[in-house]
């Protein structure tokens, strides 16, 4: 018999990269990591880590092992559905991650809605940039978590996981008032994202999350590099920046910029809009368990909700 606990650690292990840094996604040990895929390599018969220099590495054995896991974790989970169908629902946890601005856009409406209409249903809420939710969703520490697309994360169809669009988010231009491309606004929308190629640019720290490189291609796209003057990591310190004129910002239309502020959001028109997408990521074979099922239509209720009104050019 094989320990599916066991295999998940093994799982974990391939996805996180390391040992120790599974250790750490897992709340174990090190060594009592190690100690679980040794027990593992015993119940198949096969080496699953074998030296390399200083440190080990998952033997072909291990990987082919982990083709098999991620369909049995596939299965479990579909299984947990269905066999909590024969039974009534008296309640459930649910444990929701997101990044920060996620958190306020859709995550928090989604929750309070929860509450709301099923009280018996225990929400916890965790913020986590995108990388770090994809361990714990994988570890089973974070049901659902909203995400946006890493450019080194799983690609959609990766078999662990379930990923599903939510919200489509365009970025506008954030200006300071009395900015020659606010001034031009008037009644009709916008400015094309090269009227900016020559201002000093305030971005998102590299590194914080995947808006830095949103920015650079936009604005590989449309003509130009952009001369890059600041970065910073939190939207209100980006739009302090702009308002006391240190550069110009792509900003997602629905990230809250604090209202006394003096800046201008600029629309973006003749060309295509930058885009932030978010998704939502659970895993594999489990979107139909009731608690994660009432959970993934709150979040996308509260998204539709959030897209619905057209916004209106201005602060």
């Amino acid at each position: 018999m094989i320990d599916l606990r066991r295999v998940q650690v093994l799982r974990v292990v391939h996805h996180v990269g390391t040992v120790t840094a599974a250790a750490r996604s897992l709340h174990l040990t090190p060594s009592a990591v190690s100690q679980q895929l040794r027990g593992l390599a015993r119940e198949v018969g096969v080496e699953l880590l074998v030296p390399d220099g200083r440190g080990v590495r998952l033997s072909p054995a291990a990987h082919a092992l982990i083709r098999h896991a991620d369909e049995l974790a596939a299965r479990w989970e579909a299984a947990r559905d269905e066999v909590a169908g024969h039974a009534d629902w008296a309640g459930g946890v649910l444990t929701v991650s997101g990044f920060p601005s996620g958190l306020d856009m859709v995550v928090a409406p989604a929750v309070a809605d929860l509450r709301v209409h099923e009280p018996r249903l225990d929400v916890a809420i965790t913020e986590l940039e995108t990388t770090e939710a994809l361990e714990q969703v994988l570890s089973g520490d974070v049901d659902i978590a909203v995400i946006v697309p890493n450019l080194d994360g799983p690609p959609t169809e990766d078999p662990r996981f379930e990923q599903a669009p939510l919200l489509d988010e365009p970025q506008d231009l954030l200006v300071p008032v009395g900015h020659r491309l606010a001034d031009q606004l008037g009644t009709t929308a916008g400015a094309t994202l090269d009227a900016a190629a020559d201002e000093p640019w305030v971005l998102a720290a590299q590194g914080s999350c995947d808006q830095h490189e949103l920015a650079l291609v936009a604005c590989a796209a449309a003509g130009f590099r952009p001369r890059v003057a600041h970065e910073v990591r939190e939207w209100a310190a980006v739009a302090s920046l702009v308002s006391h004129g240190f550069g110009v910002a792509l900003v997602p239309r629905f990230v809250r910029i604090p209202g006394e502020l003096p800046v201008v959001r600029v629309p973006l028109r003749d060309g295509p809009t930058p885009r932030r997408r978010l998704l939502t990521c659970v895993r594999r074979g489990s979107a139909g368990q009731h608690p994660i099922a009432l959970g993934l239509d709150a979040l996308a209720r509260a998204a539709t909700r959030l897209a619905a009104p057209e916004p209106v050019a201005g602060r």
